[in-house]
């Protein structure tokens, strides 16, 4: 076998094995409206809790803590147990977020969050390249800590989550923390997009008042991630939402 001939051969299983983390990992639906906020930093952790929790939880969100730990390598295995989300609160110009974003779809991510404020070319470009590959785009609206509304006031998150519904995003993160900011939030993006919450547990956030208020996953971290037994964690988180229904 020539050089050349081997060096096709891989492209083309390069190919094909993006094109099957696509097909596994792109599904993102609803089934206990969970998200586990995964912030832990090293990998024996992050698939020790992961697997114990797994069927309990939609999706599994990973952020830098983890990712700056283990590398992006840590994807593929946490997508075994659930669709993976890249909390990277991506902000830049739009090129540099194409680069970013292909590297979180590559590594088999099934979404990505991304800043708003950068404005609406740069939010394009995030929803084009997900697009691309199967992907879905979560734009931070607010945040959930104390100081999340200091700059990110009512007018101002109205606006960033006007423009995720014109971009075409998936989703906007709105905060569990302030269950009134995810109602008035939801009055701007009508029911075209999903709304997920972070904040519940550790933060003070309320599962049940969330989703009254109108969002369709909760994100929880410490709380279960720091629990004795996260899948009692999880579990109690369940059965929380499921009295709403």
């Amino acid at each position: 076998m020539s050089i050349k001939t081997a060096s096709l051969i891989r492209q083309i299983d390069i190919s094909r094995r993006q094109r099957e983390n696509m097909t596994n990992t792109s599904e993102f639906q609803r089934k206990t409206g969970i998200i586990l906020a995964l912030d832990v930093t090293d990998e024996a952790s992050a698939l020790e809790v992961t697997s114990e929790v797994a069927g309990l939880v939609d999706a599994v969100k990973i952020g830098y803590p983890l990712v700056l730990g283990t590398g992006l390598s840590i994807v593929s295995k946490l997508s075994k147990y659930a669709p993976v989300i890249a909390d990277f609160k991506v902000a830049d110009i739009p090129n540099t977020d194409r680069l970013i974003c292909e590297h979180v779809f590559k590594a088999g991510c099934a979404a990505v969050i991304v800043q708003g404020f950068t404005g609406p070319d740069s939010l394009a470009e995030c929803v084009k390249t997900a697009n691309e590959f199967g992907g879905k785009v979560f734009v931070v609206s607010e945040m959930s800590h104390p100081g999340g509304d200091h700059f990110f006031t009512d007018s101002v998150s109205k606006e960033i989550a006007a423009l995720a519904k014109k971009s075409g995003a998936f989703g906007i993160v709105a905060p569990a923390t302030r269950p009134e900011r995810v109602k008035e939030l939801r009055t701007v993006i009508g029911d075209d997009l999903k709304i997920i919450s972070p904040g519940v547990g550790a933060q003070g956030g309320s599962a049940a008042d969330t989703i009254k208020a109108g969002a369709d996953f909760v994100i929880v971290g410490r709380s279960i991630y720091n629990a004795e037994n996260p899948r009692d964690e999880a579990m109690k988180v369940k059965v929380e939402i499921e009295k709403l229904i």
